[in-house]
């Protein structure tokens, strides 16, 4: 240390908090678009019943899913797509784009 100078505490780094993992029901809603076109997830489960809207808006807000369009016929229902964040906490990595088309990560082409 510098004579004359006091000496200037370190500011302790905090790290960011881990990022919310999605509740079970969350997570099977999410996987649900995982194999769908664009990654569309469902407004019902199998059994018919509806997606609940605290589902939908959660993963929304954690930034798992995203609107995708408006539905003219059914207004109060929001269709959502999943998020490449979406597809990292179902386990699976973002596709990536190619010269010659849509490639999931991790797998070669020949």
């Amino acid at each position: 240390m510098a004579r004359g100078k006091a000496a200037v505490p370190e500011t302790p780094m905090h790290e960011a908090p881990p990022p919310p993992l999605p509740t079970p029901v969350q997570k099977r809603w999410l996987r649900r678009g995982l194999d769908q076109a664009g990654g569309k997830l469902p407004l019902f489960w199998a059994d018919g019943s509806k997606v609940t809207a605290a589902t939908v808006k959660a993963c929304l807000e954690a930034g798992w899913a995203t609107p995708w369009f408006s539905n003219p016929l059914k207004p109060d229902w929001l269709v959502c797509r999943l998020t490449d964040a979406g597809r990292a906490v179902c386990g699976r990595a973002p596709a990536r784009r190619k010269a010659d088309g849509l490639v999931a990560t991790g797998e070669t082409s020949a």
